[in-house]
């Protein structure tokens, strides 16, 4: 489950890696990609109602789910709800303090403004290690490192996903991430989080660890708020060593 922007593209930079080993289902959460918008109310809860939907017509019952930023979160949802087996979280949303709910919205909701005003050029943008360092400072460790294809996916999906701004109030504005009891989770919950992640703060990992006590937290090391980009390689083994 990819986080606010791509849809399933967002894990382009280690999908193949990971079909290598195992099956993938890679999702378009409703509104994002090429999935409809839902048609009634848009929060965390309905969004996970909607892949809890999809795993049982498919018949994917005690499959492995893994999941980034709001994805992480839809994960956690399932994991409480006893949906699904093993468990990965990477830089799940849910976990900010009131205070940190107010900076995430507060330069979020620019920076999604601005990738739409800038929405013609940011192949070209993207494209100058200036420009994309610029753009992408809040999101990445390492943004000058990083090629105009890997970011571009998400970067445009935030500007293009008719989701986009009704996911935002859902995260902002809705409930926060309620935990799970001690061995009520139905697999192995690990939780990955990005020591210089600057959209779900690295302190918020000991709040997402005490809702779920049966967690395993890893950190990544000079990575942001996406592992996939930052730390691909080191993602990659994380979801295969935590997952049947």
């Amino acid at each position: 489950m990819h986080g606010l922007g791509a849809g399933w593209q967002s894990w382009a930079p280690i999908i193949d890696d990971l079909a290598e080993h195992r099956e993938v289902i890679a999702v378009d959460l409703p509104g994002f990609g090429e999935t409809p918008p839902l048609t009634g109310e848009v929060s965390i809860a309905t969004l996970t109602d909607s892949v809890a939907e999809f795993t049982r017509e498919q018949g994917l019952d005690g499959v492995s789910t893994v999941g980034q930023s709001m994805g992480g979160r839809i994960v956690l949802e399932l994991a409480r709800r006893g949906v699904g087996g093993d468990t990965v979280a990477l830089d799940p949303g849910g976990f900010w303090s009131d205070r940190e709910l107010v900076a995430f919205g507060a330069t979020l909701r620019p920076s999604i403004a601005l990738v739409r005003a800038l929405r013609g050029v940011l192949p070209s943008l993207l494209g100058n290690p200036v420009a994309r360092t610029v753009l992408l400072a809040q999101l990445s460790a390492r943004p000058w490192a990083l090629s105009r294809d890997t970011v571009l996916p998400d970067v445009r999906g935030l500007a293009d996903s008719p989701a986009t701004a009704a996911a935002m109030d859902a995260l902002t504005k809705g409930p926060k991430q309620r935990g799970a009891p001690a061995g009520t989770v139905p697999g192995r919950v690990t939780i990955g989080w990005g020591r210089r992640d600057l959209v779900t703060v690295p302190r918020q990992a000991a709040r997402a660890t005490e809702l779920f006590p049966d967690a395993v937290l890893h950190w990544f090391e000079r990575c942001g708020h996406f592992p996939q980009w930052d730390a691909p390689h080191e993602a990659v083994q994380l979801i295969l060593d935590s997952t049947s």
